[in-house]
């Protein structure tokens, strides 16, 4: 009931040098809601640090601590809270931009792990050998107790460079044993349009599913997949094209990206870039899954990206904005800068008006692009 809901009411800039050309990408709270780790996706290509963490213990008065950057890995991407008070981060990327990436990790004291068993240097990621195949971990989830981590691998950030050949993706989810940090299997999927899937983006694996099952949605594949650890198999569970009312974009199915599983365990939310659309689907069929409800947060492209949703699963706030790699890439997916609410039922999204957020003009310093979100 503010006046002053959806407006910014604080804002903490990084200090120089290495405070521009970042592109500020996801973020996540630490499991004690004190610490915020944020990630620079694209800082390696100035020789930056890309991790950057922040005290927000004051909730309206953050702080920033410092940044940092892993050894054998950059193009930092998710965040993963762990037990201890530290992250778990995805780094899409090697050192260099390629191929393979690694997980890094940082402790409740934010010091960078390598091998917290002792069996290898203080700098190593994880996993100690990657593999080859196109190992470009972006999204990242876990369910420490069945000892159970998923990653999905995404595309190879290099190759969206401006001069590359043009963009590699992937279509896999790697499972890992949780505790050890170590892969355990890789899980390749195949489309039902034919050959393997393109571009799983996000990995969510289901709130008390004594399976661990978990979902992945195929970026430019049109399918979401229920991802079976114990059997190690991914099957086509919705097709997004038949998502009503329809809208007709160039990516059939609209583009699914990031994905968000309610507590309840028998819901998962999609946001579709180019349709301009956030799904509900029903989960009871873990391979056959129902869509519940619907919004429409724009017009195509609009470009709702980015979805997380708060601790009591009663709002979703959704970002606007996916990538815009300007003069050193091909990736420029906008949206329309906006952020939203959406008010969350077990069968329903509603769009909570009254929150007006726009980040073109946000802000005195000029236009900005939402893409990650926290929460206390």
């Amino acid at each position: 009931e503010s006046a002053d809901y959806g407006k910014v009411i604080k804002t903490v800039p990084l200090p120089p040098p290495g405070n521009i050309g970042n592109e500020a990408h996801h973020c996540h709270l630490n499991s004690t809601g004190k610490l915020l780790g944020c990630g620079g996706l694209v800082s390696v290509l100035r020789g930056q640090n890309g991790i950057f963490f922040f005290d927000v213990s004051e909730a309206r008065n953050p702080r920033f601590l410092f940044s940092a950057k892993a050894v054998q890995s950059a193009i930092t991407d998710d965040f993963l809270p762990t037990e201890d008070g530290g992250f778990l981060i995805s780094q899409m990327g090697s050192a260099t931009g390629g191929a393979p990436g690694r997980i890094a990790e940082f402790d409740g004291q934010l010091h960078f792990v390598g091998n917290h068993f002792g069996e290898i240097s203080m700098f190593q990621e994880f996993p100690k050998t990657p593999p080859v195949d196109g190992f470009n971990p972006h999204g990242i989830s876990a369910r420490p107790d069945l000892n159970v981590m998923m990653t999905a691998d995404f595309i190879l950030p290099s190759s969206t460079l401006t001069g590359s050949a043009g963009p590699e993706l992937r279509g896999s989810v790697r499972i890992w044993n949780y505790r050890k940090r170590k892969l355990v299997s890789t899980i390749y999927l195949l489309s039902p349009n034919g050959g393997p899937a393109l571009g799983t983006m996000d990995i969510k694996m289901l709130p008390k599913d004594p399976m661990g099952i978990a979902y992945t949605a195929g970026m430019f594949d049109v399918h979401i997949y229920a991802i079976d650890p114990v059997a190690g198999t991914g099957t086509p569970a919705f097709d997004m094209a038949t998502v009503t009312p329809h809208v007709n974009t160039d990516v059939s199915g609209g583009m699914g990206q990031i994905l968000a599983a309610p507590q309840s365990g028998d819901r998962l939310i999609v946001g579709m870039f180019q349709a301009g659309q956030v799904a509900m689907l029903d989960t009871t069929q873990r391979t056959r899954l129902r869509q519940v409800s619907v919004v429409t947060l724009g017009p195509v492209n609009s470009g709702p990206h980015n979805l997380v949703l708060t601790s009591d699963d009663s709002r979703l706030v959704v970002t606007d904005y996916f990538l815009n790699e300007d003069e050193a890439g091909i990736i420029h997916f906008e949206g329309d800068h906006k952020v939203h609410v959406v008010k969350v039922t077990n069968d329903t999204l509603t769009e909570d008006t009254r929150f007006k957020l726009d980040f073109n003009t946000a802000f005195p310093t000029g236009p900005a692009r939402p893409h990650g979100i926290a929460m206390k």
